[in-house]
């Protein structure tokens, strides 16, 4: 198939799974053409079968805001016409359901079928879509979509009580590449530029969204190291970053910690760690969470949203109520002082990431639902 996709280029999950998305497909002999503002950053430019299409916005003094949304729904269109492409895959809703929308019509009225999926990720319908600015266009989006997706079933129901939408939506969960996301051997040797022998390695992974709650792995690794030798590997960057490194000065744990920025290679650094803190506000499914487990770390994490349709409590990781800070430290004290059953855990954890999460496992639905949406329209041109 010739599919478009379009997401935000960033180190968001969205971003993320678009990007990881085409990755996948392109490896099992599709065509895609990414249509965006910029190059998604895990991708290098010289991918196989992988075209990118950069949206430009004119920069007209008459515009207070440049309206990309329309720049892209124009892009998406030629693109669309120029390749033939079979389907156009949106992902977050806002604004690119509406783009993808105007492009379909823009190509109808020239005897062109460009059908289109939304694919649900999170704020953009817990967060931005109920905001009464965009509720309605949100809602219209989703409506007029050609097929809908949601990254979990939380994210399903909470789309479906919040819009009042009678549109199927099938739930496509995350994904993760088990054969790139592993333990290996020499990760032992690396692990050492962040933690000495004897010394545990706790790692969070995120975009240091206030969501994410940033300060809380810092409360409670400052709780961990009073008991346990450890090191905290921050792996990502954002507005919470600077009270963070603040907050870790004055719990005196500036020095056990690394600050490592945003990193393209993240399954280099997840191998390494014993243990992940993940205690999010809100997680539609908890994509950094599974990577961990595929590289055989547990996980403690907050017991909200997509979340439990990914950790087992108590087999692969453990869960608590956004805040509670003192039992997720007492949690993480105990499983890192009793190693056999922080290894069983870990087993646990990366045996579910390759049943169920791998790309084996998901890719094929996306594949799978592609077909039946283009089938399916094709079937109503055919009956026009």
């Amino acid at each position: 198939m010739k599919i478009g996709i379009t997401c935000y280029p960033t180190y968001g999950g969205s971003g993320v799974v678009a990007t990881e998305l085409g990755l996948e497909l392109a490896a099992r002999g599709h065509e895609i053409h990414f249509i965006t503002y910029a190059q998604p950053f895990r991708l290098t430019g010289r991918e196989e079968r992988i075209h990118f299409h950069e949206v430009t916005v004119s920069d007209y003094p008459l515009f207070q805001y440049p309206p990309y949304d329309l720049a892209l729904a124009s892009r998406m269109a030629e693109v669309a016409e120029f390749y033939g492409l079979d389907v156009l895959h949106v992902h977050y809703a806002i604004p690119h359901s509406i783009s993808a929308l105007l492009a379909r019509q823009m190509l109808a009225a020239r005897g062109v079928r460009l059908p289109f999926i939304t694919t649900l990720h999170g704020t953009d319908i817990t967060l931005v879509g109920l905001d009464r600015s965009y509720l309605p266009i949100t809602r219209f989006g989703i409506d007029e979509s050609d097929g809908v997706t949601a990254i979990s079933e939380h994210l399903a129901e909470r789309t479906r009580a919040a819009f009042h939408t009678e549109q199927k939506i099938e739930v496509i969960h995350n994904f993760v590449n088990c054969d790139e996301y592993v333990r290996k051997p020499e990760h032992a040797e690396a692990r050492l530029r962040y933690a000495a022998l004897g010394e545990r390695l706790v790692v969070h992974l995120s975009n240091f969204r206030k969501v994410k709650r940033v300060l809380d792995v810092v409360e409670v690794f400052a709780r961990v190291v009073k008991h346990i030798p450890s090191r905290l590997l921050m792996i990502g960057d954002g507005p919470e970053r600077s009270g963070a490194e603040w907050l870790a000065r004055d719990l005196g744990v500036h020095d056990l910690i690394h600050f490592v920025g945003k990193q393209d290679q993240v399954q280099d650094l997840l191998p390494l760690a014993d243990l992940m803190l993940m205690p999010s506000e809100m997680e539609s499914f908890g994509l950094a969470a599974l990577e961990a487990m595929a590289c055989s770390v547990p996980v403690i994490a907050t017991r909200v949203g997509g979340v439990p349709e990914l950790i087992d409590e108590d087999v692969t990781g453990l869960l608590f109520p956004v805040g509670d800070v003192e039992n997720m430290a007492a949690a993480a004290i105990s499983l890192l002082s009793d190693e056999p059953r922080r290894a069983a855990m870990a087993e646990a954890a990366r045996g579910v990431a390759r049943d169920r999460f791998c790309t084996t496992r998901i890719i094929p639905q996306y594949e799978a639902y592609y077909r039946a949406v283009i089938e399916r329209e094709e079937r109503k041109t055919l009956n026009r």
